[in-house]
């Protein structure tokens, strides 16, 4: 899965760096910093929690596209 976030709706309250540290950091200038796009097992798990946690909704885990069958 692929983690997005819209920085844009990101206050960076770091709600979801204190639940997924290995995927998100908040700096100390409130920036938030996505430190792995690509999640599986339990990561996307923790992921998928911080997700539904985000106050503005700004974390979106997607699945990866099926490569294209060939002609």
């Amino acid at each position: 899965m692929r983690v997005v976030v819209d920085h844009d709706l990101c206050e960076a309250n770091a709600i979801c760096m204190k639940l997924v540290p290995e995927v998100f950091y908040v700096g100390d200038d409130d920036h938030l910093v996505l430190l792995a796009e690509r999640v599986d097992g339990e990561l996307l798990e923790r992921v998928r929690l911080a997700e539904g946690r985000c106050p503005k909704r700004a974390i979106t885990a997607i699945a990866d596209e099926a490569p294209p069958t060939g002609t």
